[in-house]
């Protein structure tokens, strides 16, 4: 449940209907209050105050229809101006970073402030009562404080339009966006790692190899295909259903697919041991613990924040663009992204209920199969930029040092195995020989370091089939 409620909260997030509405409501709220206090005060203290509105029911309607009529003009402006960033940002950037612009606060209060103050202006504006009006008495009524807060609301509109200036300028900036993407991706890395379904196989006492042992002997004959019921990108994974579900019935669920992956209906999504429990009733239930949707979050699926990076540097690669800075802007920030998660313990794929139970087996993603996706595209679009090449094997020998010594040596094998690749690429990519030569110095460094850092022994030691690139070789 607690799942689909942050599932649910971050489509809520990344609309831009969301934030604006709420405010909308604050301004009725606030609309009613402020002329509740007025009716209340009327003829007493209010009159005293030099600050507050002062003047009759015709300059307080002027006052508000002319806040009104000129804000909603103003969101109008912003709405158009938002929409060109959008298609600037998709242009430049790809169509997938227009989820970083739509969930942008600022944008969202922008446009809630303007419609906000539209809606405020008009409630209150309905009520100014001239005298002899119907329903007015014999003095009118005129809310003073409600109009002086109208005033308010039209000097801070203007500030927030000011700023909104100032923020489209920079949101539409490449290295504004990719420190916002880096950021999002720090943020993944720390709130999925050591993201776990249940209880690890460290947590109830047991080692890995104890765990392999509680899979049971005969589950490759017995288990049975959970085929899906759905088609969509896998958005996460309701662990407290998978789990409920499983110690119900008494099942290990082994899963094949991590979050981020294409789901299609009538293809395997698990496996579920006995193969006698599988039912339709179970098939259903299971596919409720898998949130499927037409585009991939930042929920539980690490690689997409990866996969956005690696977008905006193969587009600045592009012949079209032709901006390599850009492109090692990018490879910096999956460096120092890299880096961060070298330090990161990663979940066991073996997962245990309350009771001690094994009930789910779901292999993470690994550190390996991450510098894959993170560089293999961009190695193989950047070979002919001599700039692009070196700074990925200076950002490699920099993981190096933080990759040491965390007893995993498939990670130092996808490190070597990367540096190999980049000095292997350069020999077709780079025609001038100089420019060749600086790539094997840097080859040799990222080597050096790997070596210093007892990297490199491990590296020899790992099964380098254990990874696969996202992206094969050309």
């Amino acid at each position: 449940m607690k799942t689909r409620l942050v599932s649910l909260w971050d489509s809520f997030r990344s609309s831009f209907w969301f934030v604006p509405s709420l405010m909308a409501v604050g301004a009725f709220a606030m609309a009613l209050g402020m002329i509740m206090l007025d009716q209340s005060a009327r003829g007493t203290w209010i009159e005293t105050l030099g600050w507050a509105y002062t003047g009759g029911p015709e300059g307080a309607r002027t006052l508000l229809s002319t806040v009104a009529g000129s804000v909603i003009t103003v969101a109008g402006t912003v709405f158009s101006i938002t929409i060109a960033a959008l298609t600037l940002a998709s242009t430049q950037f790809g169509p997938r970073m227009l989820r970083s612009f739509i969930r942008d606060t600022g944008n969202q209060i922008v446009l809630g402030t303007f419609i906000a103050t539209f809606l405020y202006c008009l409630l209150v504006l309905r009520t100014v009562r001239g005298a002899g009006e119907q329903g007015s008495g014999s003095s009118g009524f005129v809310p003073n404080l409600s109009v002086t807060l109208g005033i308010v609301l039209a000097v801070v509109s203007l500030g927030v339009l000011i700023y909104f200036i100032h923020h489209v300028a920079s949101s539409v900036q490449a290295n504004h966006l990719i420190a916002v993407i880096g950021g999002e991706l720090d943020s993944a890395i720390d709130r999925l790692f050591p993201g776990t379904i249940g209880h690890a196989a460290q947590e109830t006492g047991k080692t890995e190899a104890d765990a392999r042992k509680d899979i049971p002997a005969d589950f490759e004959q017995r288990a049975r295909q959970v085929l899906s019921t759905d088609t969509g990108y896998l958005q996460a994974i309701d662990d407290e259903l998978l789990l409920r579900v499983a110690g119900k019935r008494n099942l290990v669920v082994r899963l094949n697919h991590h979050p981020g992956e294409w789901v299609v209906r009538g293809n395997l999504l698990a496996h579920a041991w006995p193969g006698e429990q599988v039912d339709k009733e179970l098939t259903e239930a299971l596919n409720e613990a898998f949130i499927l949707g037409n585009r991939r979050t930042l929920v539980q699926d690490i690689e997409f924040p990866v996969q956005q990076l690696v977008e905006i540097a193969l587009r600045a690669l592009s012949p079209a663009i032709n901006d390599p800075f850009t492109a090692v802007s990018c490879v910096d920030r999956l460096g120092a992204s890299l880096c961060r998660l070298a330090h990161t313990p990663f979940p066991s794929p073996f997962r245990y209920d309350d009771a001690g139970q094994l009930r789910v087996i779901a292999e993470p993603i690994t550190f390996a199969s991450l510098v894959d996706t993170a560089f293999s595209p961009i190695r193989q679009y950047g070979r002919t930029s001599s700039l692009v090449t070196n700074r990925l094997l200076e950002t490699i020998a920099l993981i190096a040092a933080h990759v040491a010594g965390r007893g995993r040596p498939e990670d130092c094998a996808a490190l070597r195995r990367q540096a190999d690749r980049i000095e292997c690429g350069c020999r077709e990519g780079l025609a001038d020989e100089a420019d060749r030569e600086e790539v094997y110095a840097r080859h040799r460094a990222a080597l050096q370091a790997l070596t210093e850092t007892k990297c490199d022994e491990a590296a020899a030691g790992a099964a380098a089939p254990g990874t696969t690139e996202t992206i094969s070789e050309p």
